[in-house]
């Protein structure tokens, strides 16, 4: 097994983050053709991201990009950041890919000063529910969302 290698998301990357986002959330069960339009930012990384204060990180492994995550600064509170677009490729799923990602994107945000990060995720995502919380993230409440029928879950960790 190769090892991942981790680095700063770049232009040529777009089409395979497109791809790694769908394949992961159909695979996961969390992939909904209505509420595609939600996921506009991943088409304006550069501005939506790396422009606003934030980082977005690639993981490749034998030339595939199969891992992703991101986060921005937090729009209400300039201590925290908000952990986005986690994404592992099903195929390459339980080797410690996410885990890599997750600790250099936190390092990366401590290293500019950030002490807090949140982020959510659906109810019907439990392997990614599970993931966080043995990261350290805690569970700070639930909101359901009528128009998407669906549950979603908020954590916050310090950082």
């Amino acid at each position: 097994m190769a090892d991942l290698t981790l680095r700063r998301y770049c232009p040529a990357d777009a089409d395979a983050v497109w791809d790694l986002h769908e394949r992961a959330l159909r695979d996961a069960g969390g992939y909904d053709e209505a509420f595609a339009h939600r996921d506009a930012d991943l088409r304006t990384i550069q501005r939506e991201y790396l422009d606003a204060g934030g980082e977005f990180l690639v993981g490749h492994c034998d030339g595939a990009l199969v891992a992703m995550g991101a986060f921005q600064p937090h729009e209400d509170d300039s201590d925290a950041i908000v952990v986005r677009r986690m994404r592992v490729d099903p195929a390459h799923q339980r080797r410690g890919y996410g885990t890599r990602v997750l600790n250099e994107l936190e390092a990366r945000a401590r290293k500019r000063g950030f002490d807090r990060a949140e982020l959510d995720t659906g109810t019907a995502q439990t392997a990614a529910m599970a993931f966080y919380e043995q990261h350290g993230y805690e569970c700070v409440g639930e909101e359901y969302i009528e128009p998407a029928d669906m549950t979603l879950v908020f954590y916050e960790k310090n950082l």
